[in-house]
């Protein structure tokens, strides 16, 4: 299994300035991959856990003194942008017991609609807990929160899974559902991580998909 370090830009507007950054070696076949976002739209760097996919970026470097020229092909923006166009179906896992949703994963419902909609990409939810629906009473709740929440993004249309009851941990029915699903992408919270929900080293091992870490 081999993993690669790609810190990379997403560029939200191409019209302005994107910095690619290429480290000059690779981590080793047994580490664990990482990817750094910036953009204008999102504020702050997004850890992203990956296994090796096909994500090639090489852009020109230009090592005299003279500036080179780039065409609408060669332009930073695109180069950057040409891995995260792959991402056509994507998968935002719900969690938390808000019924209003945490502030984390509202977040992460926002930015899986922008990304979707930059990339003409599906959605699909699965909202995970141990417990039975009948037991959760706040449970329709919480599925109309989500549904608000993507349509303010401009969704009103996505997959939806309840994975209730079933004894699972919520990363390994991650990995499932991403796997049965051939899923290009998963967006989550790190307050996931923090409350203990999800594990962030059986990510790698469970989700055959990179994995897009929001902070806080």
């Amino acid at each position: 299994m081999a993993f690669a370090h790609y810190p990379v830009a997403i560029p939200f507007d191409t019209s302005k300035h994107t910095r690619i950054s290429i480290p000059p070696s690779f981590c080793s076949t047994e580490s664990l991959s990482s990817l750094a976002f910036t953009s204008s739209s999102l504020s702050s760097p997004f850890p992203l856990l990956s296994k090796a996919r096909n994500l090639s970026i090489s852009p020109r470097i230009n090592r005299g003194g003279h500036k080179a020229k780039a065409g609408p092909l060669e332009s930073e923006g695109n180069l950057a942008a040409e891995p995260f166009s792959q991402f056509k179906h994507l998968l935002l896992p719900i969690t938390d017991r808000n019924p209003y949703l945490s502030e984390g994963t509202r977040q992460a419902a926002a930015t899986t609609a922008a990304l979707a909609k930059k990339n003409g990409a599906e959605i699909t939810v699965v909202v995970i807990d141990e417990k039975e629906k009948e037991a959760l009473p706040e449970h329709e709740t919480q599925l109309a929160s989500v549904r608000w929440h993507l349509s303010e993004g401009g969704f009103q249309e996505f997959k939806l899974l309840e994975r209730l009851g079933e004894g699972s941990k919520p990363t390994a029915i991650i990995g499932e559902v991403a796997d049965d699903m051939n899923l290009d992408l998963v967006v989550m919270s790190m307050e996931a991580i923090h409350s203990k929900h999800v594990d962030a080293n059986l990510l790698a091992e469970f989700v055959p998909c990179p994995v897009l870490l929001l902070p806080l």
